[in-house]
């Protein structure tokens, strides 16, 4: 048994999706949530810089005593978790993966859409991932252009974001796809808009949170990292960025846990 903290990281308020999933399924685990802000988004950076900050986050939550780290960020799993595993050799990192497996297993046009960032579809994850599952299903991958920005603003309800949504799922759509992976921790936030775009088309979304708290789950038990039975979760927030920033993500995380 261990009571300390599970680390979740992210670029910012993406990974909160991920924690959201973590609070429901873990009600025993405290939970210290990283959310970068200073630089996010990772989208225009490069590789090296993003393992930077990867690092940076993981040195962070370490000093926090955290058991385990969650990489609640697609792009930063592609960029870095190979790097991350290698210099904390001790430490379980869970990472993320597209839910490219699902998707084409589900799908009955064999045709799915994913939307991920750019980095996302250039990493080696995604093409490994695609190669194992989707030999028989087309895989379309679309950009959500925008789309960190308007959930790191809190504008997912907005009009901008509406039209941003249609502008990018549109055209895969229009290529008869049946599922639609959500590939980024941050537009599972953005899910209403995409459900709203596709609505009566027969399209599933789907996304890797649920995935990642099993996996997390299965690692805690084989590793006799869990909890005790009754323990009393504590949930902390950092951020390299500042203060109101950080009163943010508290806010953002607790609405998604209803509470």
């Amino acid at each position: 048994m261990n009571n300390s903290a599970i680390g979740v990281y992210d670029s910012g308020f993406g990974g909160l999706s991920v924690w959201g999933e973590l609070y429901r399924a873990l009600p025993d685990e405290s939970l210290t949530y990283l959310g970068d802000g200073k630089n996010c988004p990772y989208g225009g950076r490069t590789r090296e810089q993003i393992t930077g900050f990867a690092r940076e986050a993981v040195r962070r939550l370490v000093d926090e005593g955290c058991k385990m780290i969650v990489v609640a960020c697609n792009t930063a799993t592609a960029a870095a978790v190979d790097t991350l595993r290698r210099e904390w050799p001790q430490l379980p990192v869970v990472g993320l993966e597209p839910a490219i497996k699902p998707a084409c297993m589900e799908s009955v046009t064999r045709k799915v859409g994913v939307l991920a960032t750019a980095h996302s579809l250039q990493g080696d994850m995604f093409h490994r991932t695609a190669a194992r599952y989707a030999s028989d299903v087309e895989v379309y991958t679309a950009v959500g252009e925008g789309f960190v920005e308007l959930v790191e603003a809190g504008a997912e309800h907005t009009p901008q974001a509406e039209e941003a949504v249609r502008r990018v799922v549109e055209p895969l759509l229009e290529r008869g796809v049946d599922r639609i992976v959500l590939g980024c921790t941050h537009y599972p936030f953005l899910r209403p808009l995409i459900e709203l775009t596709a609505a009566g088309r027969g399209v599933g979304i789907i996304d890797s949170g649920e995935a990642v708290a099993r996996r997390v789950g299965y690692l805690l038990d084989e590793l006799s990292l869990r909890a005790e039975a009754g323990h009393k979760a504590e949930y902390r927030f950092l951020t390299f960025a500042d203060e109101s920033y950080r009163m943010r993500l508290q806010r953002k995380a607790f609405a998604c846990a209803g509470r």
